[in-house]
């Protein structure tokens, strides 16, 4: 019988973060069980930094940025050292499961860590990313795609008033997601991602939609690893085939993981937190809460991890249809 949970958020923050933290804290509680926090990730497992919760310490977190608990990039963690010295603070600490709310990496890890220790870990899809396999949206991708949207319709201010191609860099780690849904939303002439090889024909095909509307400016979003060097490459790229077009990059950076949650994101975090709670107390171990067609489901991390996410056709084809 599990009696305490342990929490912990890892690698990159993502808005919603704390909303789940605080499900998780409340719904462990309602349950009649002691929820622990784990600050700074695996490295603060590692380090002994944990923290009983109670419902007046997630008062008011639910509209925060970031994490409360905050977050940390842990190499000792990839080694059976380091990992036995997290088993050995669970222990000490009277921890008997872990939920934890991250992306790929944070899955990996406590996939492993499950597997050595026969520990019942519950992963909670946290990343803007969204490029978990297993579940349509991810907690803080929603809050991301607003924000780069609306940054995108700032920049068309500017674009419309300069006879430029604007390229504008977008995250994604190795997934094109947030670049095509931002570029469909923001109304741009393309999105270059890794998805859509080869990168010339993708540049060719953006400067010749703008070409074929008669307009005298271009937004263009590029994921930042489409090409190594990101949108300056593409930059580059562009001005030797064309060198008629005065081109210029902006790099969004880690300003697309900040801000307060969406309204989506509170919600997704607060459904999936309570979900994590209640697979722990249905003997449910080593799986990732996600989200399908509006309902929650239980995927085994393994395939969270190792499958891939694809990007949707159709919205692939919308963007290039509402380009011309």
């Amino acid at each position: 019988m599990i009696k305490t949970i342990g929490v912990l958020t890892s690698g990159g923050d993502a808005p919603g973060m704390n909303a789940a933290v605080r499900a998780v804290t409340r719904a462990g509680i309602a349950q009649g069980m002691e929820v622990k926090v784990i600050y700074r990730g695996y490295k603060g497992l590692i380090d002994g930094e944990v923290k009983t919760f109670t419902t007046q310490d997630v008062s008011g977190i639910i509209p925060r940025g970031g994490t409360l608990i905050k977050s940390a990039r842990c190499t000792e963690f990839h080694t059976p050292e380091g990992r036995k010295q997290a088993y050995e603070t669970l222990q000490r600490e009277h921890i008997d499961a872990l939920i934890v709310i991250g992306g790929d990496g944070t899955f990996t890890g406590g996939s492993l860590f499950a597997q050595e220790y026969d520990l019942p870990v519950i992963g909670i899809p946290g990343t803007i990313d969204n490029d978990l396999w297993g579940t349509d949206a991810t907690i803080g991708y929603d809050t991301a795609l607003n924000t780069i949207t609306e940054s995108i319709d700032k920049l068309r201010d500017t674009a419309t008033s300069h006879e430029r191609v604007f390229l504008v860099e977008v995250m994604g780690r190795d997934a094109g997601f947030l670049t095509l849904n931002a570029a469909i939303a923001g109304g741009c002439e393309a999105a270059i991602i890794p998805e859509r090889a080869p990168i010339l024909e993708q540049i060719e095909e953006a400067i010749g939609s703008g070409r074929r509307k008669s307009k005298n400016s271009s937004i263009v979003l590029v994921q930042e690893h489409a090409v190594e060097g990101g949108a300056a490459t593409v930059a580059q790229m562009i001005e030797k085939v064309h060198p008629e077009y005065s081109t210029r990059v902006t790099v969004l950076g880690h300003l697309q993981r900040g801000g307060s949650p969406s309204a989506y994101d509170r919600i997704l975090a607060s459904r999936m937190g309570v979900a994590a709670v209640q697979a722990l107390v249905d003997g449910q171990r080593n799986v990732m809460v996600g989200i399908q067609n509006d309902d929650i489901v239980l995927v085994p991390l393994s395939k969270a991890i190792h499958q891939k996410k694809d990007i949707k056709e159709d919205s692939w084809e919308a963007m290039n249809v509402l380009s011309i």
